[in-house]
């Protein structure tokens, strides 16, 4: 492409950007403009080509005028060239403005009537209806705009709530038929009621529990009916409690659990209990899925206008495929194990979503399977001297 055609099509392209910024209202009073400029030259060229004419028609008619005589055809010349533009004008204006606004209630009739039809189908069910901008105006595009968003979180909140109901059904077969068939095989005088049973069936009673408790958490927690008991708190205090509460699992699983929180960081409010909620599942959640010899670290340092918590394992890692999906319901990296170690798949969901309510946000690091994985809090600081 030449320097002028790249010139041409810059132009050409921040026209089309300027035009496809005009809201419908713009475009109206443009179309309105339009048509008076038409009417203006319409009458203008009339009256300078059929005017000049008729008048000198008057004229020069046969015989001779006496000067009232000319003066009276001067007159009905004037009359008659000013009727005839105006008529015209005005005929040409009728039939522009009818063309202009068949063509305006086709365009906008069409658009309202397929956003009508697209309504229609995602209130059936199809959720995957999506509409396509008819350019006629920013109005009619953001409109567009947001119905499709609309259409899209629909349809990941449909996809969502059949997976978490899925899950649940998972959830809930497994120790359900657990506690069926021991309950069966005591009826039948197949097995006894002993304490290694009565074990069984308490801790699937238990799982039957915490599954439900996580789930009455996440939903409060996100739908923003959990309340915060906010008090300022200093990180290291936070850190020491997790630390407190989990070193005996860590010591029983061989793992190390160390804490790293930097001096003289600034304070955050925080509802203590909450926040050893979210600590307590991310480092069981680490603790899970770190061998024995392993270490877990607890560190704390300030960020920008805040604070980060971070709890950093070497252990069995996340893909980068996973990494995205980590804070979602039920999501596992690895099912089997988490089945095996007691998890219910929701802990770094209530995570995420007691974290936000604080006003904070979390992230998962990984460098891939077999390399560890590192979850970061980040809580905004209280201000010096508030």
């Amino acid at each position: 492409m030449t320097a002028d055609g790249a010139v041409a099509s810059g132009r050409d392209e921040a026209l089309d950007g300027g035009v496809a910024r005009l809201g419908l209202g713009a475009r109206l009073l443009a179309v309105l403009a339009l048509l008076l400029a038409l009417v203006g030259a319409t009458a203008w060229l009339v009256a300078g080509v059929v005017g000049p004419r008729m008048f000198h028609q008057h004229l020069v008619g046969n015989g001779q005028r006496t000067p009232e005589e000319l003066a009276a055809h001067a007159e009905i010349a004037f009359r008659s060239a000013g009727t005839v533009a105006l008529s015209v004008a005005l005929a040409v204006a009728i039939v522009a403005a009818f063309v202009v606004s068949l063509v305006i209630a086709r365009r906008v009739g069409s658009s309202l009537l397929s956003l009508s039809v697209a309504a229609r189908r995602v209130a059936d069910g199809e959720l995957g209806t999506r509409v396509h901008s008819p350019g006629i105006g920013r109005e009619f595009d953001e409109f567009v705009a947001s119905f499709n968003l609309m259409a899209s979180r629909l349809d990941a909140s449909e996809a969502l709530r059949t997976r978490l109901l899925s899950d649940v059904a998972h959830e809930l077969r497994t120790p359900v038929a657990t506690m069926t068939a021991y309950l069966e095989a005591l009826e039948d005088g197949v097995a006894v009621l002993d304490a290694e049973t009565v074990a069984l069936l308490r801790a699937q009673g238990e799982r039957l529990t915490r599954l439900s408790e996580d789930l009455s958490a996440v939903t409060r927690a996100e739908s923003g009916e959990m309340t915060l008991s906010l008090e300022p708190c200093l990180p290291s205090v936070l850190l020491e409690a997790a630390y407190l509460a989990a070193k005996d699992a860590a010591a029983g699983l061989g793992v190390t659990l160390v804490v790293d929180a930097a001096g003289g960081l600034p304070a955050v409010q925080a509802d203590p209990g909450r926040m050893a909620q979210v600590l307590g599942n991310l480092v069981d959640n680490a603790l899970r899925h770190t061998s024995a010899g392993g270490e877990v670290r607890l560190a704390a340092q300030a960020v920008g206008a805040g604070v980060e918590l971070s709890i950093a394992d070497d252990g069995a890692g996340i893909s980068a495929e996973h990494l995205p999906h980590v804070f979602e319901r039920f999501y596992r990296v690895d099912t089997a194990r988490d089945r095996v170690h007691g998890g219910s798949g929701i802990g770094l969901a209530i995570t995420k979503a007691l974290v936000e309510a604080h006003g904070g946000g979390v992230r998962a690091f990984s460098a891939g399977a077999g390399r560890g994985a590192r979850f970061e809090v980040t809580l905004p600081a209280i201000p010096e001297g508030s």
